[in-house]
């Protein structure tokens, strides 16, 4: 109900925006940027049927009229396509993943489509400080097993993992299961480039924790979804991993109890509680019917799901320290 409801006032917002005063693509723009690209007809789409995924969000609620998709592999090509569409005035729609949900990452009418998803390369990774240089296309779970391999993880974990990428998650602020832990992409990004909208490559890849030198850019870029500029690398510090995980899930009779365990949780828990979700019976009802998965516990309103990680040589145990806590709950 809830999704259908978002659905109609998603399509509604969409045609109340008129499309702006931007030049109509034609034939000579598209034999520019198939010189900038290197005439090479893979990054240069325009193929109906091969725009059409870029066009469609990821709900297949939404879909642009783009007739062009662009695929740069480095910031120079980014910045030759950005500078020439502003010099032009064309409208452009950054990509990364297209796995958001409100329709973000597609166009609204004809937008060039930007994607960065063959800008996919791990430039630099620093065992000792743990600081992550890559580009912006690269996929989280690429970076996360390429880190797993090191020893480290990513601080953010998303159920798009398999497909969504970091400059795509940069530019949403995307949190994550681990945010509890690690706080947002503000407290573990330390530097960006960014390409501007006039073609101009900002560089503040900084790789240094602290850094009292200026003004801090790059959270700027964070959460600004593309309308500043097209995010093209990042720098980002990440956790040693954990060498032992537990999960907790739990029916839970009231949000009242819901609050009263996230205290209790943090309390007795502290700083190796790594996650904790709040799901209510609808929620994981539709992803139970549709998976075919059980429900681990009885029927409550309401369901948590806590996650702890630590390094000890004997970890706690979730249900032990939540027993132990001072709370009676009905866990």
């Amino acid at each position: 109900m809830l999704m259908r409801q978002f659905v109609r006032h998603m399509s509604a917002v969409t045609k109340s925006v008129e499309r702006g005063s931007y030049t109509i693509l034609n034939d000579k723009h598209i034999k520019q940027f198939q010189h900038i690209l290197s005439n090479d007809e893979n990054r240069v789409i325009t193929d109906e049927d091969a725009v059409k995924p870029y066009n469609t969000d990821w709900l297949k609620t939404q879909e642009g009229k783009s007739k062009l998709v662009l695929k740069p592999k480095t910031s120079a090509e980014m910045s030759a396509i950005l500078r020439y569409c502003n010099e032009h005035k064309i409208a452009v729609c950054p990509q990364g993943g297209n796995t958001g949900v409100v329709a973000g990452g597609v166009p609204l009418y004809d937008e060039v489509i930007v994607s960065a998803s063959l800008m996919n390369k791990i430039i630099n990774f620093d065992e000792l400080s743990g600081v992550l240089t890559c580009e912006s296309g690269v996929v989280l779970e690429t970076a996360e097993k390429f880190l797993h391999e090191r020893g480290f993880i990513m601080p953010l974990d998303l159920g798009a993992k398999g497909s969504c990428q970091i400059g795509g998650n940069i530019s949403t602020n995307a949190g994550g299961l681990r945010l509890f832990r690690y706080g947002s992409l503000h407290a573990t990004v330390l530097g960006l480039e960014v390409v501007l909208a006039d073609g101009t490559i900002l560089d503040v890849l900084n790789t240094l924790k602290k850094d009292n030198t200026g003004y801090h850019l790059s959270h700027m870029f964070i959460g600004a979804e593309g309308t500043l500029g097209f995010v093209t690398k990042v720098v980002i510090q990440c956790p040693v991993k954990p060498n032992s995980t537990h999960v907790t899930f739990l029916g839970v009779d009231s949000f009242e109890t819901v609050l009263e365990i996230v205290k209790l949780a943090r309390s007795s828990l502290g700083e190796i509680l790594s996650s904790c979700e709040m799901m209510d019976h609808e929620g994981v009802q539709s992803v139970s019917s549709k998976f075919g998965l059980q429900i681990p516990v009885k029927k409550c309103p309401f369901y948590m799901l806590l996650e702890t990680s630590e390094n000890l040589a004997t970890p706690r145990t979730n249900r032990r320290v939540l027993s132990e806590g001072r709370l009676h709950l009905q866990l």
